[in-house]
């Protein structure tokens, strides 16, 4: 993981579809993603974490919130959550003061973020324009290997549907995106 320890923006395979990633202090990567993406500053970037216990470094987590969480990860749900001190203010809403966690449950990138020690600031992997996610490393190789230092293809694939995107900021469970998680128990 040396190349995101050295500011490296990448592409990797996730549970629900591939994202793109760097390293949590890393500013021109952040800006990299936003670029390749056209989103702007509301946009809720994700913290891709290795287990619970790292996610409540990075967010704020009261009893209702927390039970939701831990019964839902690993999995393919990224929660919108107040953000701690311990996340940039480049990372979080505007307005909120949220940023969006996650754990994964796929193998190639929990060895990603344990290696890493740190969450990777990540973003789904769909360029402006495209219906659905990028799905095979070497179309993603072909698309951005100018703007990305590595694209990691594990071989085992990953999922074609992003997550499901639950806000928990306000105390009650808001569906913002029905995806690859089902969202039943949020309804």
């Amino acid at each position: 993981m040396d190349i995101v320890r050295d500011d490296g923006l990448i592409a990797y395979p996730t549970d629900s579809c591939f994202a793109l990633g760097c390293r949590l202090g890393n500013k021109a990567g952040l800006d990299k993603m936003r670029e390749i993406r056209h989103l702007d500053d509301r946009h809720h970037f994700t913290l891709m974490c290795h287990d619970f216990a790292q996610i409540g470094h990075f967010v704020l987590l009261n009893n209702s919130s927390f039970r939701l969480v831990k019964a839902s990860t690993p999995g393919p749900y990224t929660f919108i959550l107040p953000a701690s001190k311990e996340v940039p203010r480049r990372l979080l809403h505007p307005k909120k003061k949220t940023v969006g966690v996650r754990i994964p449950e796929h193998t190639v990138t929990q060895a990603i973020l344990a290696e890493l020690g740190e969450p990777l600031v990540s973003t789904t992997l769909l360029l402006p324009g495209q219906p659905e996610p990028m799905t095979m490393g070497w179309e993603i190789k072909e698309a951005l290997d100018h703007q990305l230092q590595a694209v990691i293809d594990s071989g085992e694939g990953c999922g074609v549907e992003p997550t499901t995107v639950i806000d928990l900021s306000d105390g009650e469970p808001e569906i913002l995106r029905a995806g690859a998680g089902d969202t039943s128990r949020f309804e």
